[in-house]
C-alpha cells in the first residue's frame, strides 16, 4: 500500500516508518502541526524531521498553504476541554484530503506512537475522518515499539520534545514538575 503518513516529530517517525517499510509499504510523510508553540519549538522539530527524512529517504509531502498557528489557536481557544479532539480533527483531515487528492491508498499518523496521546481519541477521530474523505485509515498500535523508537532516536541524537506541541500541553507538563 502507499500510505501518507502525518507524522508529528522525527522520533515518533522512528518506529512506525520502520515498521511500515518492513511491511512492504511504500510511505511518505506529512509533517503538519500547527499546534506547536512557540514557534521556535515548531522550527526546531521541523529541522529534527527534515533531516531525518533526508537521512532515511523518506519523501516528505510539501504542507506548505496548510494551516498556521494562528488559525489552530482560533478553532481552540475557549473550547481547551476540546483541543485534543480539535488538534486530530484538524491534523487528520489535512493528511486525508491530501492522501485522498494524490491518490494514496490510505493514510496513518504517527501519533499513535506516543504513550502520552489520548489513543482512543485519537483512532475514533481518524476513523470518523476516513469515512468523511472516503479514504482508508491504517490503523496499527505502535505504543508496543515505544522502547526500541526510543533506542533508536537517542542513537542517533534526535531533538526530543518534552511536551506535545500546543501551549495548554506545555503548561500541564510545567505544572507537575513546578
Amino acid at each position: 500500500m502507499r500510505i501518507l503518513l502525518h507524522t508529528c516529530c522525527a522520533p515518533c517517525l522512528a518506529h512506525p516508518l520502520d515498521d511500515l517499510r518492513s511491511e512492504g509499504h511504500d510511505v511518505a510523510s506529512l509533517f503538519f502541526n500547527p499546534n506547536i508553540h512557540p514557534y521556535s519549538e515548531y522550527l526546531r522539530r521541523l529541522d529534527a524531521f527534515r533531516i531525518y527524512a533526508r537521512d532515511n529517504a523518506v519523501i516528505v509531502v510539501d504542507s506548505n498553504g496548510l494551516m498556521e498557528m494562528d488559525d489552530w489557536l482560533r478553532e481552540v481557544v475557549f473550547r481547551e476541554s476540546q483541543r485534543c479532539r480539535i488538534c486530530f480533527t484538524i491534523r487528520l483531515e489535512r493528511t486525508a484530503q491530501l492522501a485522498a487528492k494524490k491518490g494514496w491508498d490510505a493514510f496513518s499518523t504517527t501519533l499513535l506512537y506516543s504513550r502520552y496521546q489520548k489513543h482512543d481519541l485519537l483512532k475514533e477521530t481518524a476513523e470518523a475522518v476516513a469515512e468523511r474523505y472516503d479514504i482508508p485509515f491504517y490503523y496499527k498500535d505502535w505504543r508496543k515499539g515505544w522502547t526500541d523508537g526510543v533506542k533508536k532516536y537517542r542513537k542517533l541524537g534526535l531533538y526530543r520534545q518534552k511536551y506535545c506541541g500546543c501551549i495548554y500541553s506545555e503548561k500541564e507538563r510545567a505544572s507537575k514538575i513546578a
